[in-house]
C-alpha cells in the first residue's frame, strides 16, 4: 500500500485519544527505571585535553528518595544494605591502616589551610562567622570522601567556662562502669557461634494514643515534651551508645536507622555487633538521659511585634525600647537548671541474631525499609485525626529552638549565636521546624566509625572492582580514563549546545544494556559445568 493510500485509509486520532497516549518523556522515564538508569541526571561537559574532544555526560542525581529518582534510590539502599551486612557479624577487627590522601583530599586540605589562616587574621565578627561555616563545610566534604581522624584546629576564641554539675540525677539508676577495651568484635560461644544484636528504642509516652497514632485526648497530650524530645533525640542516642560501651567494656559498633512511629515520635532500630545481655540493654536504656542546658524557653516573649536588627550594634533589639536582647553567652551563663531532660520510653526490644541466617537478612531489610522514602512520605497523615495531630506537633516545633543558632530564640528575647541582618525572627531553616519532617533528625542512618572499616565510597568502589574483575576474567577490559586528561564542567539546562536530557538518558540506557549483557556473559563463564559423573545416567 502506498503512502497516499495509507494517509487516506488510516483514521485520524482525536485530541482526546492523543492525550491518553504516553508522552515520549514518560516512555524514556519508564525505560530508564526498568534498566536502573537515573531519570533526572545533571549534565557535565567533559573535555579531553589531548584530543580536544568535547562530550556531554549524564551524571546520576544520587537521590535517596524513590519518588524523586527510583533507580538512584534503589542503588543507595543496596549500598547501605551491603554496608550493614559487611559490618554486622565480623569475626576479625576491621583494618584501619591509614591510606595516603587522594588528590582531591590533598587539594581540599590545602584549601582548608588557607581558610584557617584567613580566619585567624580576620577581625570582623560576621566575616569570621562566614569563614568558620565554610571551614565546617570543607570538613564535612572531607569526611564524605573518607577522611578520618582529627582535622587541624581552627583556633576558635576562648569561651567563658560555664560549670555544670556532672553528678547523676537522683531519679536515674546508677550504671556499672568498666574500662572500654579497643576491641569491636563480639564474643564467640561454643567455638563457632558469634551472635549479634538487633535493638529497638522508642521515645517516652506523651499521652494515650489510638491505633492510628492520634491522641485519645489532644488537650492533655504533652506536645511540648514531644517536640523537645524529637529535637534532642539524636543527643540522647549518642549518650546511650556511650553508656552501653562503658557497661559492656568494649567498643560496641552499630548500624542504626531513625524512623517515625505512627504517633510521629522518632524511634531507633539498631544492628549491634556482638552479644549483649537483654537485661543490660534494658538497664542502660532506663539509666540513659540527656540534659539540655539551654535558657528557659517556656513562654514566648514576642508574638506580634518582632525584634529588630540594629546594624550599628550588630544585635537584635526590642522594637519598643531599642535595648539589645540578651546575648546567647550571657543567657547560658545564667542557666541554673536544665531546660529539658530527654529519656527513652519503656518499650525496649532486643534480639540476638546469628550471621549468615535468613533472619539476619530479614532484619537488614527491616533496617533499610524506609530509606527510599522521604520523612514526609513516612509520616503522611491519612485521617483527619492524624492531620490535626501533625498540625499541633508542627505548631509546637515552630516555637521550639533546635540549636544555639536557631532564629526561634529571638521569640524568647535571646540573641542566637551568629545572628545577623539576614536572620528572620522566628523563622529557622532547620529540618526540625518543617511540616514534612516533624522534628526528625536529618541523618536517618547512623553508622559508627569502626563498623566495617570502610566508608560508603569504599563500599561503592568494592562493588565496581568486583564487576571489573568478573569482566576481565572473560577478556572484557574496561580501562579507566586518565583523570589528568579530562576537564569536567557542569552546564546549565538551558544551554542550546547541550543535547536534551531525554537523549542523554537514552544513551545511558543503551550503555547499561550493553554492560548488563557483558556482565551476564561473565557470570555464565564463571559458572563451572555440572559434574555428570555423579548423575544416575552416567552411572
Amino acid at each position: 500500500m502506498s503512502t497516499e493510500e495509507s494517509a487516506v485509509t488510516m483514521p485520524a486520532k482525536t485530541r482526546a485519544a492523543r492525550m491518553r497516549e504516553p508522552l515520549a518523556s514518560d516512555v524514556v522515564k519508564a525505560t530508564a527505571e526498568k534498566h536502573g538508569v537515573c531519570v533526572r541526571p545533571f549534565t557535565m561537559e567533559v573535555g579531553d585535553t589531548d584530543t580536544g574532544e568535547l562530550r556531554y555526560v549524564p551524571v546520576p542525581c544520587g537521590s535517596t528518595v524513590e519518588s524523586v529518582c527510583l533507580p538512584c534510590a534503589r542503588k543507595a539502599k543496596a549500598l547501605r544494605q551491603a554496608q550493614c551486612r559487611e559490618g554486622w557479624h565480623m569475626t576479625e577487627e576491621p583494618d584501619f591502616t591509614a591510606q595516603p590522601p587522594s588528590e582531591t583530599q590533598t587539594e581540599l586540605l590545602a584549601f582548608r589551610a588557607d581558610l584557617v589562616a584567613a580566619y585567624r587574621e580576620v577581625s570582623d565578627q560576621a566575616e569570621a562567622e562566614e569563614l568558620r561555616e565554610e571551614i565546617q563545610s570543607v570538613d564535612e566534604e572531607l569526611r564524605q570522601l573518607g577522611m578520618r581522624g582529627h582535622l587541624p584546629s581552627i583556633d576558635l576564641p576562648a569561651k567563658r567556662a560555664v560549670k555544670r554539675s556532672t553528678k547523676r540525677r537522683q531519679d536515674a539508676p546508677n550504671l556499672p562502669r568498666r574500662k572500654v577495651a579497643k576491641t569491636t568484635v563480639g564474643r564467640e560461644y561454643a567455638g563457632r557461634f558469634r551472635p549479634s544484636m538487633f535493638v529497638t528504642l522508642t521515645c517516652d509516652t506523651y499521652g494515650p494514643v489510638r491505633s492510628d497514632g492520634a491522641p485519645v485526648d489532644p488537650s492533655t497530650y504533652n506536645y511540648r515534651r514531644a517536640a523537645r524530645d524529637a529535637v534532642h533525640f539524636s543527643a540522647l542516642v549518642d549518650r546511650w551508645w556511650q553508656n552501653l560501651r562503658r557497661v559492656v567494656g568494649w567498643d560496641a559498633q552499630y548500624f542504626a536507622t531513625v524512623e517515625p512511629q505512627r504517633r510521629a515520635a522518632p524511634h531507633l532500630h539498631a544492628a549491634i555487633r556482638g552479644s549483649v545481655p537483654h537485661d543490660v540493654i534494658r538497664q542502660v536504656t532506663e539509666a540513659t538521659y540527656h540534659q539540655v542546658w539551654w535558657p528557659a524557653h517556656d513562654e514566648v516573649v514576642y508574638v506580634d511585634r518582632m525584634p529588630l536588627w540594629d546594624g550599628d550594634r550588630r544585635v537584635f533589639v526590642d522594637p519598643d525600647t531599642r535595648e539589645p536582647l540578651t546575648a546567647w553567652d550571657d543567657a547560658i551563663e545564667a542557666v541554673e537548671a536544665p531546660a529539658h531532660v530527654v529519656t527513652f520510653g519503656r518499650q525496649v526490644h532486643s534480639k540476638g541474631i546469628l550471621g549468615g541466617t535468613e533472619e539476619a537478612g530479614r532484619h537488614i531489610g527491616y533496617l533499610t525499609k524506609y530509606l527510599t522514602k522521604s520523612t514526609g512520605e513516612v509520616v503522611e497523615a491519612d485521617t483527619t485525626r492524624q492531620k490535626d495531630h501533625h498540625d499541633r506537633l508542627h505548631a509546637e516545633l515552630s516555637v521550639t529552638p533546635c540549636s544555639p543558632r536557631c532564629a526561634v530564640w529571638l521569640l524568647y528575647g535571646i540573641n542566637p549565636k551568629g545572628a545577623n541582618g539576614k536572620t528572620t525572627p522566628g523563622h529557622c531553616k532547620g529540618r526540625a521546624h518543617r511540616r514534612t519532617t516533624l522534628g526528625l533528625p536529618g541523618r536517618r542512618v547512623l553508622v559508627s566509625r569502626k563498623w566495617s572499616g570502610k566508608t560508603l565510597v569504599d563500599h561503592k568502589a568494592d562493588r565496581k572492582a568486583f564487576v571489573l574483575e568478573a569482566l576481565a576474567a572473560v577478556g572484557i577490559e574496561k580501562p579507566a580514563p586518565d583523570p589528568a586528561r579530562l576537564v569536567w564542567r557542569k552546564v546549565d539546562s538551558g544551554d542550546p549546545s547541550v543535547p536534551p536530557r531525554d537523549h542523554l538518558v537514552m544513551h545511558a540506557i543503551s550503555e547499561r544494556i550493553t554492560w548488563k549483557a557483558e556482565y551476564d556473559k561473565a557470570l555464565l563463564a564463571a559458572q563451572s559445568p555440572p559434574d555428570l559423573s555423579a548423575t544416575p545416567l552416567a552411572a
